[in-house]
């Protein structure tokens, strides 16, 4: 299939913008670590690293986190970001699903284990200190969470590479539950507690309603990274598993019509996260609406960092200047007041009704 790259119309968030105003800070040390790392291999790669504004993405989502947390959160999505390139959609892992899992489950066994442990990897010497890092910036419990998503990500990674592997391109509903979890959410929206030095009780963070909220959460920001990434993923032939082709291939729709029932599919489900998040959040503990509330800054926080970054807007990922700055201002972007529709009723989907189920709080 030919893959056509169509412009995204302007995003429906009516969440208000906010960015830590230490970005710029946390960015220097986080960049200062790579830079001392086995995985920086010059300037260039540095750069690279720098293109990705990780620091910037993380500091909307945690607007009021520690700087001494943030920028270990910040290191992660770094690492992330160079592990995602070099082992996900790319190199000799990206379509060879027991050679992916083999490589995986040792990185996240490295991630687990804690003290002294030999990595002949870099990739996986890496992400064992910043699982040192965060062993002690955080309680038990958090780390616990951060690893379970963790591993759910690579899990979810392994299945688009298995898809990859056997040029198989899943209908819409398994591509939903494929991208809860290959997008990197998971691990993502965990380190808000770890950067906001809050615990959310298991009673609260394990109800289907918070559940819920938080794959919303995942959802919403995985379908709008289907859009921001296509330019980039085009160029790289990357964009065999995308939510456009998804409707390409499965219901025949033009490139523009695919986006269209994209976008509405994603607008209502934003519209039923918001929803549910104003009955929960009145009944919420205050480390819980803190979490709520950062759900919502990464849903649009996702969508500023993506208008403005290299990794995104330049060919080769890096920034024009160097070294990169972060600014601290909101992005600039085009935005409607009203959400969209989809030909698609989400509350048919069985991989995402129960969201509408009123789930138990």
């Amino acid at each position: 299939m030919t893959d056509t790259v169509v412009d995204t119309p302007p995003f429906y968030c009516p969440i208000e913008s906010a960015v830590h105003p230490e970005a710029e800070q946390a960015e220097r040390r986080a960049l200062a670590w790579f830079a001392g790392s086995g995985l920086c291999r010059g300037d260039t790669e540095l750069a690279r690293y720098a293109g990705s504004r990780s620091a910037d993405f993380y500091a909307r989502f945690a607007p009021n986190a520690d700087l001494d947390r943030l920028w270990l959160a910040a290191l992660w999505v770094y690492w992330g970001f160079a592990f995602d390139d070099a082992r996900c959609d790319e190199g000799t892992f990206a379509d060879d699903p027991a050679a992916f899992a083999t490589m995986a489950f040792s990185v996240q066994h490295a991630l687990e284990v804690p003290g002294p442990l030999h990595c002949a990897d870099p990739y996986t010497a890496a992400l064992h200190e910043i699982g040192e890092l965060f062993r002690a910036a955080a309680g038990p419990v958090q780390n616990r969470r951060f690893q379970h998503a963790h591993r759910a990500w690579l899990t979810g990674v392994q299945w688009q590479i298995g898809n990859r592997a056997t040029g198989r391109m899943p209908d819409l509903d398994e591509y939903l539950t494929m991208r809860l979890h290959s997008a990197g959410g998971e691990p993502t929206y965990a380190m808000l507690e770890i950067v906001n030095g809050l615990e959310v009780s298991d009673r609260e963070m394990d109800s289907p309603a918070v559940r819920a909220l938080t794959e919303m959460a995942i959802l919403v920001a995985s379908l709008d990274n289907d859009h921001h990434s296509r330019t980039r993923e085009a160029t790289r032939h990357q964009t065999e598993q995308n939510i456009v082709n998804v409707f390409r291939v499965h219901h025949r729709y033009s490139p523009r019509q695919a986006v269209d029932e994209a976008i509405g599919l994603r607008d209502a489900v934003l519209e039923r996260f918001l929803a549910l998040r104003d009955q929960v959040t009145p009944r919420a503990s205050t480390p819980l609406r803190h979490y709520l509330t950062d759900l919502g800054h990464g849903i649009r926080g996702n969508i500023e960092w993506a208008l403005r970054v290299p990794r995104y807007l330049t060919p080769d990922g890096i920034a024009p200047a160097a070294p990169a700055r972060v600014p601290a201002q909101a992005a600039v972007g085009h935005w409607i007041d009203a959400p969209r529709t989809s030909r698609q009723d989400p509350r048919r989907l069985p991989s995402i009704a129960w969201w509408w189920n009123d789930p138990v709080f």
